[in-house]
């Protein structure tokens, strides 16, 4: 399995889309791409084929895994990341050269993945600064000269482990993880919650001398399931005593990523270890629902030609924060001329922000008719509330 090649392309003239070539491709072809890779073994139209040479892709290899595509696209997207902070139409443009070098440095002639670990691309590619940019329209050879080895490193692939330097040196060795977790949940209008799961991260920031060998243990790692870890990570390791053992690379990346249950389903083997199971763990989702943190009371009024409404949302936390709390409304087909006012501690100042100065916004989505209430930061069992209304023409 191999892919063909990749393409850039600004769908609406901010947002960036990344579409993968898997054999064959989904195009739309009233776009132009802004950066497109060679394809290997095909003519330049070929990204225009329609989607049913897909199909006979899939029905000829019935062994090819389509999420091996996407994995790929979304570790490109994060190089992207690494390199350019905010990702734009205007920052690829203006970085044309380096983003080929990295379709280079990631992608084999065969279209198998290469180099995707950040630590060893900034070793063959170096991330765009004025300095490079300067020296390179002046036909320095940059990327020889510092990375040809002057002491600690000897170069590119010097060291034995692909996703970390040789030879770093720190003057104080530390390790910082965060845990950023993120709880989403379907509440109907009586506010009885219908669904909910927590999805949390591990972000790392590594600053450690020569090859360290790390190990991370949790009080009860049983609530952690569908873990999937950086590639550093030992399995089996975690597999046998659910300890995270590992060699980090240098500075930001994701240790981990993995959902919370508070009540993990499992069953016990005839050796009497206890081992999880799909099956049970599908039975058990209902039981899984993570309590929600707060209360959302609705109060809406239809008429013949729109509607009011009136939602309040109050913290049960007493001594910690809600941060970067989303609430979508769908208001149905035919609605719109919405009109809002958000505010905290049921007051607000005639822009609609709170009396605090630090205010909830508001947006609509016209397409999916959906009313997006954004808090960020909703402190201890605070109440805040959006009222409005809405027409609608059906």
């Amino acid at each position: 399995m191999a892919i063909d090649g990749l393409i850039i392309l600004d769908n609406t003239g901010s947002v960036l889309a990344v579409y993968e070539v898997l054999h064959a491709n989904v195009t739309y072809t009233e776009r132009r791409p802004i950066i497109q890779s060679g394809f290997r073994l095909t003519s330049p139209s070929y990204p225009l084929l329609h989607i049913d040479a897909l199909n006979n892709a899939l029905a000829k290899s019935p062994g090819v895994d389509p999420l091996f595509a996407f994995a790929f696209i979304h570790t490109f997207v994060d190089i992207l990341n690494e390199y350019f902070g905010n990702v734009s139409a205007a920052t690829l443009k203006e970085n044309f050269d380096v983003v080929y070098q990295l379709l280079e440095e990631t992608l084999d002639a065969g279209g198998h993945p290469l180099t995707t670990s950040p630590n060893a691309l900034r070793d063959i590619v170096l991330p765009p600064t004025l300095l490079t940019k300067l020296l390179n329209v002046a036909g320095a050879n940059i990327t020889t000269t510092i990375n040809s080895g002057s002491g600690l490193g000897s170069g590119p692939f010097s060291s034995p482990i692909p996703w970390r330097k040789a030879g770093l040196r720190y003057a104080s060795n530390e390790i910082y993880f965060d845990m950023v977790e993120e709880l989403k949940a379907i509440v109907n209008k009586h506010g009885t919650t219908l669904s909910s799961s927590v999805w949390g991260k591990i972000e790392t920031n590594s600053r450690l001398s020569g090859t360290p060998d790390c190990q991370l243990s949790f009080t009860n790692p049983q609530v952690l399931t569908d873990c999937a870890f950086h590639p550093c990570i030992r399995l089996k390791r975690w597999s046998d005593s659910k300890v995270l053992s590992f060699v980090p690379p240098d500075g930001r990346f994701v240790l981990g990523e993995y959902r919370y249950s508070p009540n993990p389903s499992s069953t016990t083997s005839k050796s009497g270890n206890t081992i999880s199971t799909p099956q049970a763990s599908t039975l058990n989702l209902a039981r899984e629902h993570v309590p929600i943190p707060f209360t959302l009371k609705t109060a809406v009024e239809l008429e013949d030609n729109g509607g009011t409404f009136d939602l309040t949302l109050t913290s049960r936390l007493t001594t910690r924060d809600i941060e970067h709390l989303v609430a979508e409304v769908h208001l149905g087909e035919g609605a719109g001329g919405i009109k809002c006012v958000a505010s905290r501690g049921g007051a607000a100042d005639r822009y609609g922000r709170g009396l605090d100065g630090v205010g909830a916004s508001w947006a609509f989505d016209s397409t999916k008719k959906i009313l997006r209430w954004e808090i960020p930061t909703v402190s201890p069992s605070s109440s805040w509330s959006i009222r409005g209304s809405f027409i609608t023409t059906s």
